[in-house]
């Protein structure tokens, strides 16, 4: 196995630090976690210290230091070419890349709206319209991806792969905010919260001491 080090935010709250961290099981590596707490004095100097973005997370493998979620998917998903990262048809590679890329550009209003809180639950939380658009874009995506290429599987290309850890976030923004889905949308919530790996990081989340209050 290959040993590295995962640089990570808290995991209650670190959305995008959750994506890498899945990235990181589903690659089988042996990774050492290095988990800074946000929005304190000194996050970003500590972030600094490890990654020039200054963001999490960051995979420093074999003397080389990856930032940014999606770039640490895409050397992952070449470096492991038999674990799966992308569907290996190439219509549904296409469609995985662009439901992926679609996530990590886009969203703005549910993001800054419904920030990541595994602490919370908000029941009958009321969202603007701007946002429930976001919401509805993400279950169209969920729906047509599970409708076409999911047979497989109970994810949205059959198996857990990075559209999946890239959606992961959201799900548990959907759980937090008390998002009404459909059947279909419910159903892949259920699969992607009681995948091992997610019930680990809600786990060890759970044991987190910081705490972010989220205006």
């Amino acid at each position: 196995m290959t040993e590295c080090k995962l640089i990570l935010g808290n995991k209650t709250y670190s959305s995008w630090s959750l994506r890498g961290w899945l990235l990181a099981r589903q690659a089988d590596l042996t990774f050492e976690e290095v988990v800074i707490p946000l929005r304190q004095p000194d996050t970003r100097a500590q972030i600094l210290s490890y990654s020039p973005a200054g963001k999490v997370p960051t995979l420093i493998m074999d003397g080389a230091t990856v930032w940014d979620s999606l770039a640490i998917a895409e050397t992952l998903a070449e470096r492991f070419p038999d674990k799966g990262f992308w569907p290996a048809d190439t219509r549904a590679r296409q469609r995985a890349r662009s439901v992926t890329a679609e996530m990590h550009s886009g969203f703005q209003a549910l993001r800054g709206a419904l920030p990541m809180d595994l602490s919370k639950h908000y029941p009958g939380h009321a969202v603007s319209a701007e946002v429930q658009a976001d919401i509805e874009r993400v279950c169209d995506i969920w729906r047509d991806c599970r409708e076409e290429f999911g047979g497989g599987g109970d994810f949205l290309f059959g198996k857990f792969g990075i559209a999946d850890a890239f959606y992961a976030p959201v799900v548990t923004r959907f759980a937090t905010y008390d998002v009404r889905l459909d059947a279909v949308c419910e159903a892949y919530c259920a699969a992607v919260t009681g995948h091992p790996w997610m019930k680990q990081w809600a786990a060890e989340a759970a044991a987190e001491t910081w705490v972010i209050d989220f205006d």
